[in-house]
């Protein structure tokens, strides 16, 4: 027999066995390395070799983290209202030897004790916490997962609560209740600005008190804001005890003196005006209103001013 046709068949049969038991794991991946059925070790990454004819078999193992996705769950909180949750777990295989032995199918199994999990917590809190401190809730949440995946070989690295869903009678006194707590701070805000209004009209009418000439200031001014806003003529009755302030005994305007103490008055109540002062502010103020310059020039006409002056020396006779 012909050397040849003996060992081309063997050469080829020893390369085929060869290249059968060569492995590449990218970095990701580990191979846990069964032999004659009994777990020898995990390996990986990169060039692996087993032994060939079935000798040596291998099962790869993903370590990169998993997202995985809880389905809503229809739960029951501690405060007797009822919700439905669901969540997103990340997990990875820490272990790959443990991830093949200790479980069957590790993913299904996380899944499940995530759902579990999920409902048992959410029904050991209240809807308020549940709200406000929903860090807190997936903190418990990813610590009571990873304590029973931890013999799995899996490690659990975070859990987050997606969404909340209330029934529809919830939302509705929720609704009602946040526009009650809004309308609470709108009258509270209202009292507290009645109240500082209450305080600046006391301070008003304790000046006024003490100065009752400002009130007719206060007249003349709305008279002039009333001929300014509306182009037509309106006629107020003017007492004559008022006209006889219009002309003052000595024609000398306002001193610089008089009117700091009045503006004094304002910062400090228990500062009085000179004696003759109201009678000055308030004839100025006259002037101005019918058109008289502190300087005596005259923006009517000579017989309107005549006619005053008249009227109010007629008043200061019947005075005296």
């Amino acid at each position: 027999m012909d050397p040849a046709t003996i060992f081309v068949p063997l050469a080829a049969f020893g390369l085929g066995a060869l290249f059968t038991s060569l492995r590449i794991l990218w970095e990701y991946e580990r191979g846990v390395i069964f032999r004659l059925g009994k777990l020898t070790r995990a390996k990986g990454p990169g060039l692996i070799f087993l032994v060939p004819f079935g000798v040596e078999r291998m099962r790869k193992m993903d370590l990169r983290i998993v997202a995985l996705d809880i389905p809503p769950q229809d739960t029951i909180t501690k405060d007797n209202v009822s919700l439905s949750v669901n969540a997103v777990v990340y997990f990875r295989v820490a272990d790959p030897a443990k991830a093949v032995v200790e479980i069957e199918d590790y993913y299904f199994a996380t899944s499940q004790l995530a759902q579990t999990t999920l409902r048992s917590v959410i029904g050991q809190s209240e809807l308020d916490e549940l709200l406000a401190e929903r860090e807190r809730i997936n903190e418990i949440v990813r610590e009571i997962i990873d304590e029973g995946t931890d013999p799995w070989g899996i490690d659990v690295t975070g859990v987050e609560i997606k969404d909340i869903d209330l029934p529809k009678e919830m939302k509705r006194a929720m609704a009602k209740q946040a526009e009650a707590e809004r309308e609470r701070r709108g009258k509270v805000i209202a009292a507290e600005g009645e109240f500082q209004a209450s305080k600046k009209l006391a301070l008003a009418a304790n000046v006024i008190e003490k100065h009752p000439v400002a009130v007719q200031l206060r007249f003349m001014q709305t008279a002039v804001e009333i001929a300014a806003e509306n182009n037509s003529t309106t006629v107020f009755p003017i007492p004559l005890e008022l006209m006889g302030n219009i002309r003052r005994p000595r024609g000398e305007p306002l001193t610089e003196e008089e009117i700091k103490a009045f503006q004094e008055e304002d910062a400090d109540e228990a500062t009085s005006l000179p004696e003759g002062t109201e009678t000055r502010i308030l004839a100025e103020t006259a002037r101005s209103i019918l058109g008289l310059g502190s300087g005596g020039k005259e923006k009517k006409s000579e017989a309107v001013t005549q006619e005053a002056e008249e009227a109010t020396q007629k008043a200061e006779e019947e005075e005296y």
